[in-house]
């Protein structure tokens, strides 16, 4: 686990969207590898290039560069995929998200690949969860639906895809839409991790910490390493009164962290039981 997922879990985020930096997307419609409509971009785009800009090494603007003239110089399509995912990689490893997006999403449009479409609906996923502005929310919760159905349409049994959707549905005007779509990925896995750890949360984000300590029973009972799920158990107890429980879950978590971070929190917790 990322050590900035544990910090995120110790301040007890318990929202669908935490604290988190707001990523921008990078257009630039100079080459052939840019070529999309208006439909496709974000809608602070503009503004955002200049950002990006700024935070792009000389060594990572020549990648870039270099392999937007080979994605324009190729008819291959093979080549273009491939030119296109280490665009992507290079967004990816910045944490620009919705910037690999945009460009896995560019080349899915123009092949028609599957491959490249669940590529960009889990990078506009991830730039979803990062998102604080409601428009940047909105967006890239749409993109996420957008390219992650066209990939359930062809195979429905992808369950881990049908999550991702489920809960950009749950922050947008529908969210009862989400949470059915989540009910339905457990009925027919009712192991399912991601499943039954966005049902905990959604509990917990409505303040039902019984339900919610129900949910992250089941999941850590199916996924015992999934610390995430341990963490809100114990948070779960806690501000469901069942002190012992909480209790002993907390020094659970003490022997499976060496996290100081973690440990301070665990700790400030038990003191307070």
């Amino acid at each position: 686990m990322k050590r900035s997922q544990l910090i995120l879990i110790v301040l007890g985020i318990i929202a669908i969207g935490g604290l988190y930096v707001l990523p921008t997307v990078v257009v630039d419609n100079e080459s052939k590898a840019d070529s999309i409509s208006q439909e496709s971009e974000s809608p602070s785009s503009t503004d955002a290039v200049a950002m990006h800009e700024a935070e792009l090494s000389p060594v990572q603007r020549l990648q870039i560069n270099t392999l937007k003239l080979q994605i324009a110089e190729t008819t291959s399509k093979e080549e273009v995929k491939s030119s296109t995912e280490e665009i992507a990689a290079i967004y990816q490893e910045l944490g620009k998200y919705d910037s690999a997006g945009y460009y896995l999403s560019l080349a899915a449009d123009q092949q028609s690949d599957m491959d490249l479409a669940e590529k960009a609906g889990k990078a506009y996923y991830e730039a979803f969860n990062f998102a604080l502005d409601p428009e940047k929310v909105t967006y890239t919760a749409e993109q996420t639906r957008k390219y992650l159905t066209q990939v359930l349409d062809k195979d429905p049994t992808r369950l881990d895809l049908k999550t991702k959707v489920a809960m950009t549905y749950v922050s947008s005007p529908n969210p009862m839409q989400g949470i059915t779509m989540l009910r339905e990925v457990l009925e027919q896995d009712p192991q399912n991790e991601d499943g039954l750890y966005n049902m905990g949360l959604l509990s917990m984000q409505s303040g039902q910490y019984k339900l919610a300590a129900e949910r992250f029973e089941e999941l850590i009972n199916y996924h015992p390493d999934n610390f995430q799920g341990q963490f809100y158990l114990a948070i779960s107890y806690f501000e469901a009164k069942q002190n012992n429980k909480a209790k002993a879950q907390f020094e659970k978590l003490k022997m499976m962290t060496e996290d100081e971070v973690v440990l301070e929190s665990i700790d400030s917790y038990l003191n307070k039981l």
